[in-house]
This record gives C-alpha cells, sequence and structure tokens, in this order.
C-alpha cells in the first residue's frame, strides 16, 4: 500500500471532519483548489491532498484555512488541537490529551530527556535517529506535535512539572554538540521556572547498590478532576495505569528516585558543567 492509500485509510475522525469542511467551504466560496492555494501559500496538489485525506492538513494550514475561508466561524481554529492530538503516536493519544489538562507531572527518564523539555533540533535529531525510518513529513509532524506540547508550561492555571533525569542522558550526544548545548542550556532555562523542579540522577551514587530506576521510565499525572494516573512507554508501547494500588506503588517508586537524585541546585551546577563541556 502506498503512503497517500495508506493515509485515507488510516485518518482519523478530526482529519476526516476537516477535509469535508475546507472541500465544502471552498465550493461555497466559489473557488477552485489552486485559488485558496495561492491565497494561503499552498499548491493547488496541497489543497487536494488535505481533500482526499492523503495528507493530514499542518498545523500552519489550518490557520491559513481559517483565513482564508472560514467565514468566521473558527471550525479550523477549534479543529487545531484535535487535528494534532492525531497526529501523535497511536499509543501516546490518549495521555497526550490528558497531559495538556493536568494539574502535575512528574516523569522519570533514564534514556532521553522528556519530549517536554526537547529543543525542536533534539527532537528532530531523536527522531530521525528512529527505527523503522520514518518519512521527512512524519519527522515534522512529530517534532510540530512535540513543540506544540510546551504550553503547558505557560498554561493557566499553571501546572506543576518535576523532571529527574539520569545523568547518561545529559552525557549521550543527540545530534551534534551544539545540539546537545542548545539542549542543556534549555533545561537550564526551564529549571529558572516557578513551576518547575528539575533533578538529575547522578551515575555515581556513593557506592549505593540500590537504584529505583532500574525498571525504567515512567510519568505520573494528576488530572484536573484530581485522579492521579501513571503513563508507561516502551519499545513504542504506552500504558495509561489508573487502579490505585498500581498508581500508589509507582508514586513510591518515583518519590525513591527523587530521593536518590541530586538537589535542584546540585543538579543545575551539573547541567551548566556538562554545557561548557560542548564549547
Amino acid at each position: 500500500m502506498s503512503k497517500t492509500a495508506k493515509n485515507k485509510a488510516t485518518a482519523g475522525g478530526a482529519t476526516r471532519l476537516v477535509s469535508h469542511l475546507a472541500r465544502a467551504l471552498r465550493q461555497k466560496a466559489g473557488l477552485t483548489q489552486t485559488e485558496p492555494g495561492h491565497r494561503t501559500g499552498y499548491t493547488g496538489s496541497a489543497i487536494s491532498a488535505m481533500e482526499t485525506c492523503a495528507q493530514p492538513p499542518s498545523d500552519e494550514m489550518l490557520v491559513k484555512l481559517e483565513e482564508e475561508i472560514g467565514e468566521g466561524l473558527g471550525v479550523f481554529e477549534l479543529a487545531r488541537e484535535c487535528v494534532r492530538l492525531e497526529k501523535y503516536p497511536a499509543q501516546f493519544q490518549d495521555f497526550a490529551a490528558l497531559e495538556k489538562l493536568a494539574l502535575t507531572v512528574f516523569s522519570y527518564q533514564p534514556l532521553v530527556f522528556d519530549g517536554l523539555f526537547q529543543t525542536e533540533a533534539y527532537a528532530t535529531a531523536l527522531i530521525n535517529g528512529s527505527f523503522p525510518p520514518v518519512s521527512d513529513q512524519r519527522v515534522k509532524e512529530l517534532v510540530e506535535g512535540r513543540m506544540a506540547r510546551k504550553s503547558l508550561f505557560d498554561r493557566d492555571p499553571v501546572a506543576l512539572i518535576e523532571l529527574v533525569v539520569e545523568e547518561t542522558v545529559l552525557r549521550r550526544c543527540v545530534g551534534s554538540k551544539q545540539v546537545m548545548r542548545d539542549q542543556l542550556q534549555c533545561l537550564l532555562s526551564y529549571a529558572q521556572r516557578r513551576n518547575v523542579n528539575l533533578q538529575v540522577l547522578p551515575m555515581n551514587q556513593d557506592e549505593r547498590t540500590d537504584h529505583a530506576g532500574l525498571y525504567g521510565p515512567l510519568k505520573l499525572v494528576e488530572t484536573a478532576a484530581h485522579e492521579h494516573l501513571v503513563y508507561l512507554e516502551v519499545q513504542d508501547e504506552g500504558l495509561l495505569i489508573s487502579d490505585p494500588v498500581k498508581v500508589s506503588m509507582y508514586a513510591q517508586r518515583y518519590a525513591k528516585i527523587r530521593a536518590q537524585a541530586l538537589s535542584p541546585r546540585e543538579s543545575l551546577g551539573l547541567i551548566e558543567r556538562l554545557a561548557g563541556e560542548h564549547q
């Protein structure tokens, strides 16, 4: 099956609705596919691909469509979030919707930086290196979606966000030295926010043999309804856990990991030093 045929067969509900609305509003305005394309900076073939679900609309395209054929209804503006969610990997979509509205997000990451904290260049290098390889368009979609998640940092009401990251993640070069230096500098800037707590779990833990983080990454979330959930993701498989007994166990594990980490001040000192080594 070709990529175009696969896109048409797997298009989500929001993408299909946008395609039908775009076609209907364009035809109502008496425009060909080429005409709104010229106005929005997209080719007629790009508009055709969007209307047939051969290619889902980009966030930028939805903004332009709202301006040109939206008729003040706001339908394309409302569709932006729904279409963006559909572009996330299937196993992440449910969690992405929860994360956006969460009161707290606590994350432990032993392999890569949490997506919330990634720079665009780091995310691009990371996704470009995934296997099996994905198309350039898919890389762009995934990076775009990951960057959109950062709205959580500035949301009102404010969310409390914590990250405990393994020191090995700080040292593992992704992309290039420049990419890593910018990523570490980005971490330092996030750590200055009052709603962010950042800690590093050091490789040398004073000869201690216990390590609460050996089971892998985990994320703890408190929803707007004060429900506590855990999200686990490994090898492209995601698991959202709501069972109170299991959630309690993972919360205790996270607390132990955080207790074993360097203090926020010590963590910033280590990040600053490593950022300097990437000069």
